[in-house]
């Protein structure tokens, strides 16, 4: 079961970081756009969807099966302790971008498209820290 539960749970990281690097784009086009009525309707849509029916499925999936996989290996080791660390700080990541969604939908938002795309830079470097404790377990 555990081999399974391990696969699982990498598609579900995949399709959650395609959101998570995807989103953050369509915040560009949204932002550097704002003046294009018809553009930002679609973009408004795109944002929706990819934000509920993919990200928040592929988030849930990731953590339900991590806990599963917590659970078989046992919850010891530095490593493991640093990699939730950076899982519930990519989880606040996540969170942020439907405020920040929700926050474009209403014409609230004022960050520029330069900011978004630093900020789409996060994901990026947790990714990198996430798989480095599972790999290197240097804890």
């Amino acid at each position: 079961m555990y081999s399974w539960v391990l696969w699982f749970h990498i598609l579900s990281l995949i399709s959650w970081f395609a959101v998570l690097f995807y989103l953050p784009r369509l915040f560009v086009y949204h932002a550097e756009n704002a003046d294009n009525a018809g553009f930002v309707e679609v973009v408004k849509i795109m944002e929706f969807k990819i934000y509920q029916y993919i990200g928040v499925p592929a988030m849930w999936a990731t953590v339900i099966s991590g806990i599963y996989l917590t659970y078989e290996i046992g919850f010891n080791g530095g490593w493991l302790h640093a990699k939730i660390f950076f899982v519930l700080v990519l989880m606040a990541y996540f969170f942020s971008l439907g405020a920040i969604r929700k926050r474009l939908l209403e014409a609230k938002c004022n960050k520029s498209g330069k900011f978004f795309r630093f900020y789409n830079e996060v994901p990026t470097l947790l990714l990198l820290v996430i798989v480095a404790m599972v790999i290197f377990k240097p804890f």
